[in-house]
């Protein structure tokens, strides 16, 4: 191995032990299940949040799984309790049973009913719904039909009006009010691909290579990486294949420039609305993504078992290469378990440029 590969691994490592460091101080509760960490003069390991005195950062090690720290022969901390499920786990668990409810039911159920059915209040389990999924039990059921619209539009097989019923709205006039936020456009539209729906997009260039930038009358629709800027653009043309897509002119070279803006430094984050369109799991996978900190990476199965999947890793792995929006949906962020970087649809080499980039803000 070369003096310099041997120099950067190092570098590597030790900003992400200086990131992780950071989360046991800050005591950062978005860091739990991340990682742990053990203290060798007290023989105990911790959540990154627990409140116990701070250790002498000489006598810390961190450990990818709890299973990783009892194994080394550390044992659980009393008052964090590493071992045992963290709140947030069990909120997704009881979060993900109502998701199963919305998603086989004829009707949306009621707030009480669903609350009732985690053991929460309505107020508690509103709170803890979004918390977990990133939007409301109302806006989730939503989600759900709007991908079931969308799945019967594609199929051809019925008329819109068949399917708006189909898919659980008593009226058609409730479904209009709503289609554009869920389809982007008309229903009609939708089914012909998009026909008629402008989409401006322009194509810059980053340290990363090229990025093309595509917004709706919603928001920014696509955020593509790529050495070829060509390629990019046909990209979105399969994306919608019927719409027009427009050259940015002035105006939108200004959204392109904080986009890359934002690839360059994603501590500054991205104040532009977003045109987000996914299947309702993908929804929940893409907003446990957009928790994860700067600096910090979690494994395919953490984020599983946060979004009431635990057996699912491949599934989220299939929701981040869905994932259109890079960077402002961080699936860069997600490592296989032994922490090695998995395939990422812009390439693995893009993804260790902005976690090195990330570990260092």
């Amino acid at each position: 191995m070369s003096t310099d590969k041997t120099t950067r691994q190092r570098q590597e490592s030790r900003a992400s032990m200086d990131a992780r460091w950071a989360a046991v101080v800050a005591r950062d509760h978005r860091a739990d299940g991340a990682f742990f960490y053990s203290v060798a003069t007290t023989g105990v390991y911790c959540r990154p949040s627990c409140g116990s005195r701070l250790a002498n950062p000489k006598n810390v090690r961190f450990h990818e799984t709890a299973a990783d720290a009892a194994g080394a022969g550390f044992r659980p901390c009393r008052r964090c309790h590493p071992d045992q499920p963290t709140l947030d786990q069990l909120h997704a668990a009881r979060v993900a049973d109502a998701c199963r409810v919305i998603e086989t039911a004829e009707e949306v159920p009621t707030l009480a009913v669903l609350a009732k059915g985690a053991g929460l209040s309505p107020y508690h389990f509103h709170r803890v719904f979004k918390a977990t999924t990133g939007v409301t039990p109302k806006a989730y059921a939503s989600a759900h039909r709007a991908k079931r619209v969308r799945d019967q539009l594609a199929g051809a097989r019925k008329t819109v009006t068949e399917t708006i019923y189909d898919a659980g709205f008593n009226s058609a006039s409730r479904f209009y009010e709503t289609s554009s936020q869920f389809l982007g456009m008309r229903p009609t539209d939708y089914r012909a691909g998009g026909i008629d729906t402008e989409i401006r997009f322009a194509v810059g260039q980053c340290s990363l290579g090229s990025v093309l930038v595509a917004q709706s009358a919603k928001g920014v629709c696509a955020i593509l990486l790529g050495d070829d800027a060509d390629a990019l653009v046909r990209d979105l043309q399969d994306r919608f294949p019927q719409a027009i897509l427009v050259g940015g002119d002035v105006a939108f070279e200004q959204t392109v420039a904080k986009v890359i803006g934002f690839v360059e430094k994603p501590a500054r984050g991205l104040d532009l609305p977003l045109d987000v369109r996914g299947t309702a799991f993908q929804q929940r996978v893409w907003a446990a993504l957009r928790r994860i900190p700067i600096g910090s990476t979690v494994t395919y199965a953490e984020i599983a078992s946060r979004v009431g999947t635990p057996s699912g890793a491949r599934a989220v792995a299939r929701a981040c290469s869905a994932n259109a929006l890079a960077v402002a949906i961080p699936c860069h962020r997600v490592v296989r378990t032994d922490g090695s970087l998995s395939g990422y649809r812009w390439g693995v080499s893009r993804k260790k440029s902005l976690l090195t980039r990330e570990a260092v803000e």
